[in-house]
């Protein structure tokens, strides 16, 4: 029996001893199955995003541009950005135009508006203090130049800083004091943001901070961007401030450093594959939610372009060579001076007016249309159309005739005109025999009322003697 169970008990012992190895062998190829389960689950789900990219990519790609589509327009290159706009600064002409009132996250390129504002409500000379909030905003991936609550730099300095290094915080620091400037704060500014963006007519915009970080209710279209950025070009030092390749800032109140940094726009950049000769300024930027988008501006000594493409998974700058490359072949400016001038215009308000058209179209072959902004100085704009699509808006001087029957509003007396005379001092034009016959009736009356004001003038006399006399009479 004792044998027996010392049999029974070996047995049983290497029993256990052989299906231990096996199951330590098992539970190793379980968690790598697991592990690779995982990974492949990862890169299903990692190639499906980029098929799903790459698919949109296409798309934006394939789309054409609604310039296209117009008759007798010169045909525009296809781009990846998923809008596109290419406009002169100066008539406000739109030469290529692709989904340019769709509104998109507009990233770094929001520090434009932000720069306006600043031109418009503040001096360079300023000084601009940095508060805890506005370093409290930056993540470790967010653009920077490194500043330090409490330090202070001179405007100028910022805006160098904000416009080339792109630095968020020093963005937030320009908003909040410059606000202060205006009687309110950060919150101040930004509704200055939205409020001059609104008389510039972009309608397809609405700001909530100063630097373009992600936010949902913070987005803008391409035509929007053109138009802010040709109001901005206007101003001398922000052309002097997007030229500049290097800045550096000297030592603050906090650090002992200088601090240097170069230009983000690389079409500006005479080293670098993507320069472009033409061009002037813009800004870049880039957030996974934006993408990446690109402002660019181009003068050729003939005109001077803005282009603005956004959401652009593609190559920004290729998108935007081809475009300005585009717009300056195809293009020209044609002076309103040397052309007969429409009916109802009586002169141009600019000294130079001109409008972009197709090469070769003349005035003969555009349609216009007249808004009357104030109907008492006869002041209002003249917008031209080709094919539908407008090539340029100037500000005019209107006619008498035209105000009345526009609006029914009669500045002076109507008078009849031979046809042979014409007036460039803003009076209506009438004859020579008219003036004459409106002088002599004009001479009759002043010698008629200076004749009965003497004889009106020594009849009281007489009177008044008169009565006199007559009261120390009585009393004698």
């Amino acid at each position: 029996m004792e044998t027996v169970l010392k049999r029974a008990a070996a047995a049983l012992l290497t029993a256990v001893i052989i299906l231990m190895p096996v199951a330590t062998v098992c539970a190793e190829p379980a968690a790598e199955e697991t592990q690779a389960g995982d990974e492949a689950g990862a890169t299903a789900e990692q190639n499906a995003e980029n098929s799903e990219l790459e698919r949109q990519k296409k798309a934006s790609y394939d789309t054409v541009p609604e310039t296209n589509t117009i008759e007798g327009w010169p045909q525009g290159p296809k781009v990846y950005a998923n809008s596109a706009i290419v406009m002169d600064m100066n008539s406000k002409a739109v030469l290529y135009e692709k989904k340019i009132d769709k509104p998109h996250y507009p990233a770094s390129i929001t520090k434009l508006l932000t720069a306006l504002v600043t031109f418009e409500n503040a001096s360079l000379d300023d000084e601009i203090v940095f508060s805890q909030e506005s370093i409290d905003i930056l993540r470790s991936d967010y653009a920077s130049i490194g500043m330090k609550p409490g330090e202070i730099l001179s405007l100028n300095d910022a805006m160098y800083a904000m416009l080339l290094a792109s630095a968020n915080e020093v963005s937030y620091a320009i908003a909040e004091n410059v606000g202060k400037e205006m009687g309110g704060g950060y919150d101040t500014f930004i509704q200055e943001m939205n409020d001059r963006s609104a008389e510039l007519g972009c309608a397809g915009s609405h700001w909530t901070n100063a630097n373009g970080l992600p936010d949902k209710n913070h987005y803008t279209t391409a035509q929007d961007m053109a138009l802010i950025t040709a109001e901005l070009y206007q101003h001398k030092d922000f052309q002097i401030i997007a030229q500049t390749l290097n800045y550096t800032i000297g030592t603050t109140n906090l650090v002992n450093e200088t601090r240097t940094f170069q230009q983000h726009h690389k079409m500006l950049m005479p080293d670098n594959s993507n320069y472009y000769q033409y061009c002037t300024g813009g800004k870049t930027g880039y957030t996974d939610e934006a993408r990446s988008t690109l402002v660019t501006t181009a003068d050729n000594g003939k005109l001077q372009l803005v282009a603005v493409v956004l959401q652009d998974d593609g190559d920004v700058y290729e998108d935007t060579r081809a475009i300005l490359d585009y717009a300056f072949e195809n293009f020209s400016s044609l002076s309103l001076i040397e052309q007969e001038k429409p009916e109802e215009v009586k002169s141009y308000v600019d000294a130079e007016p001109y409008i972009v058209v197709p090469n070769g179209i003349g005035v003969s072959d555009l349609e216009y249309e007249i808004t009357v902004e104030d109907e008492k100085k006869a002041s209002g704009d003249i917008m031209f159309s080709y094919g539908g699509q407008e090539v340029g808006s100037v500000p005019v001087t209107l006619t008498p005739e035209y105000i009345e029957e526009a609006t029914g509003y009669t500045t002076r007396l109507r008078l009849v005109d031979d046809g042979q005379n014409s007036s460039e001092d803003g009076i209506l034009p009438f004859s020579r025999w008219t003036l004459a016959a409106v002088g002599v009736v004009l001479l009759l009356v002043v010698i008629a009322v200076v004749s009965y004001s003497r004889r009106r003038a020594v009849k009281v006399r007489k009177r008044r003697g008169m009565k006199k006399h007559h009261k120390r009479i009585k009393k004698s």
